[in-house]
């Protein structure tokens, strides 16, 4: 049975797995296969997964179109799908992106998302990434304008420092935190989650499976085409490091296999969800066999001496941690 909470103070009731579709965009990912993106889409609505998370940067649009077309094509009630996407993000005419918080291009983004999605309100809107070259307030005031209008039912920033969220809050009400989290990147842990915490801010987790290295599924011989983001800037898939994650994972596997008869990309997402605080885990995935860690995630929980040995693997076995700050995109006057 999907576990279910509710993000701070609206009336949204969500999954506490939600379906990243940043690899469904395509873009950055090596192509994408709408066919098998939709039935991915159906399949996590299928198994209680009914938060949605995507964004017009992934793959320009053509995420958002893509999960418009999975909820409408089969005439799903939209009040049953919790609709998460972003604002913030720009592009050249080359396809390179870049900041842009102003509010003329969150007004813009809005409608070419609502469009897009096939929708006429948005559950849940962030701000993509913080624009340094836009004032805070002034991105702030613009989701408000929109939240007051009904265009979106809940606030949220991504990427944001704890210094820029009180800010932020100075001009809007905020409702939720995205920040990269999982085994592997955990740098959050300093200072953002414990203010979503303190707060009781609901806070979601991207890349809970690492791009897929939690999943089990790589190993020495995987290969990333085309674009794909972990052929070339990511340093987790690339030379030494590589190596190290990747005994890190046959480890963790190991662990999960002995204590609780579970698989690697189980046990990191149970570890996600058992993390302090009211959170919520997304996972990638564009594929409906990808789904399938889901079936036996409910039925077991780590235990405090399981905790303490998965830290001791990563401490042991990587040696220099990598974060995910290859991800972040240039503001406009560096693009």
């Amino acid at each position: 049975m999907m576990e279910k909470t509710s993000i701070t103070n609206t009336n949204i009731e969500t999954s506490r797995i939600g379906l990243g579709t940043w690899a469904i965009g395509g873009t950055q990912w090596g192509g994408t296969d709408e066919d098998q993106a939709v039935k991915t889409i159906e399949a996590a609505l299928d198994k209680g997964i009914n938060l949605i998370d995507t964004a017009p940067g992934y793959g320009y649009g053509k995420a958002e179109e893509i999960v418009g077309k999975a909820i409408n094509q089969n005439h799903h009630n939209r009040g049953d799908v919790v609709i998460s996407t972003k604002a913030g993000m720009n592009w050249t005419d080359e396809g390179d992106f870049f900041r842009d918080s102003t509010k003329a291009r969150i007004h813009q983004e809005v409608e070419d998302s609502l469009k897009r999605l096939g929708t006429d309100y948005i559950d849940l809107y962030h701000i993509h990434w913080p624009d340094p070259l836009t004032p805070i307030y002034e991105t702030a005031e613009a989701l408000n304008y929109l939240y007051r209008q009904g265009k979106i039912k809940a606030i949220g920033v991504s990427n944001y420092t704890t210094e820029q969220i009180d800010v932020f809050q100075e001009a809007a009400p905020l409702h939720t935190i995205q920040v990269p989290h999982n085994l592997f990147e955990r740098d959050s842990e300093k200072d953002i989650l414990p203010y979503a915490h303190a707060r009781n801010i609901t806070a979601l987790y991207y890349s809970s499976l690492t791009r897929g290295m939690l999943s089990g599924k790589i190993h020495q011989e995987s290969e990333f085409t085309g674009d794909d983001i972990r052929k070339s800037a990511d340093p987790k898939f690339q030379g030494p490091y590589f190596q190290e994650y990747l005994q890190a994972v046959e480890e963790l596997d190991d662990l999960a296999q002995d204590r609780f008869g579970k698989s690697v990309a189980q046990l990191a997402l149970k570890w996600n969800l058992q993390q302090p605080g009211n959170n919520i885990a997304l996972w990638g995935m564009r594929h409906p066999e990808q789904l399938q860690p889901l079936n036996g995630l409910w039925d077991f929980e780590i235990d405090s001496d399981s905790m303490k040995d998965i830290d001791e693997i990563l401490m042991r076995v990587i040696k220099k941690p990598v974060g995910p700050e290859f991800m972040a995109p240039p503001d406009r006057q560096n693009i």
